[in-house]
């Protein structure tokens, strides 16, 4: 299956001009079989997803992107927002108590060097961004990001290696432009939050540019 893991909707995120209903028809018109919203330290209540999901005859979930002073980290498996999630550890409890898995967003951000003048100066970066302490607490790393760059993602990938880390893709849509450019294939069938959770824990997936075709 591929599922864009990354989303943005205009209002629940303020940074989005998407419709939602769009979201989800250009995800559908992209070849994608399923879309989970990650607003902006927002949760979509459960109706107001499945009404979405049912409309369109698409499955949707709903997760959500915490910003936390590690970095943002896409979670799925929480009901609500708590304050003190802005720290990671605090935010990997409570995905641990609610049985929720929690992938690191965008990892190149704030750690890919804007100038590198040689081979040791990127090396030392990736090794600056692996000590990241949000990462002990994930389950997987957006490997691939749809507004990344190739070299940011590249950064990403690296950094995925080096850790040992699945890689995700997202779109992290937050304009028409972005959809459809890159998902997460899973080896397994996701129906619901609790089947994503259990394929996400376990590793069986990884990321794919769909703008350079789907690797099966």
């Amino acid at each position: 299956m591929l599922i864009d893991l990354h989303s943005h909707t205009w209002p629940r995120s303020h940074d989005s001009v998407l419709n939602p209903d769009d979201l989800v028809v250009r995800a559908k018109r992209a070849g994608l079989d399923a879309i989970v919203f990650t607003e902006h330290d927002t949760l979509w209540d459960d109706a107001s997803v499945r009404e979405i999901s049912e409309k369109h005859h698409f499955p949707v979930l709903a997760g959500v992107e915490i910003s936390t002073d590690d970095g943002h980290m896409l979670v799925f498996g929480i009901d609500k927002y708590v304050f003190g999630m802005h720290r990671s550890d605090t935010l990997a409890k409570y995905v641990e108590a609610a049985g929720g898995a929690m992938v690191a967003a965008h990892p190149y951000r704030r750690q890919m060097p804007w100038y590198v003048r040689n081979e040791d100066d990127y090396q030392q970066a990736l090794q600056r961004a692996a000590r990241n302490p949000a990462y002990q607490f994930c389950d997987g790393m957006e490997e691939v990001n749809g507004r990344g760059s190739e070299k940011e993602n590249a950064f990403s990938k690296k950094l995925c290696d080096m850790m040992g880390m699945p890689g995700t893709g997202g779109t992290d849509s937050h304009a028409i432009q972005d959809i459809g450019k890159c998902a997460t294939f899973f080896e397994h069938d996701v129906t619901d939050m609790q089947s994503l959770i259990d394929e996400i824990k376990a590793g069986r997936f990884y990321a794919v540019d769909l703008r350079m075709g789907v690797a099966k």
